[in-house]
């Protein structure tokens, strides 16, 4: 798998840091980001989409709205 880097928290202060790439083979998103485990905002998202065994839930700051809009459109900010 080839991960195409598009971006990082731009507020970041070093590594850890909400992240997204773009796999270049299909074209999905992979996102680091910080894991929830709110009982209310999970609740919230299973009432639409219940949440597989596999699966994990992320949070991504608004402030990295940019970084997402980059990834749909298949380019690359880098943004540190």
């Amino acid at each position: 798998m080839a991960l195409r880097f598009i971006g990082i928290d731009p507020d970041t202060a070093g590594g850890n840091c909400p992240s997204v790439w773009v796999d270049e083979a299909t074209g999905d998103f992979i996102v680091q980001g910080w894991e929830v485990t709110d009982g209310a905002t999970l609740a919230e998202v299973e009432a639409e989409s219940p949440i597989a065994g596999h699966e994990k839930v992320v949070r991504l700051p608004a402030r990295m709205r940019a970084i997402l809009q980059e990834a749909c459109s298949g380019g690359a900010t880098g943004l540190r």
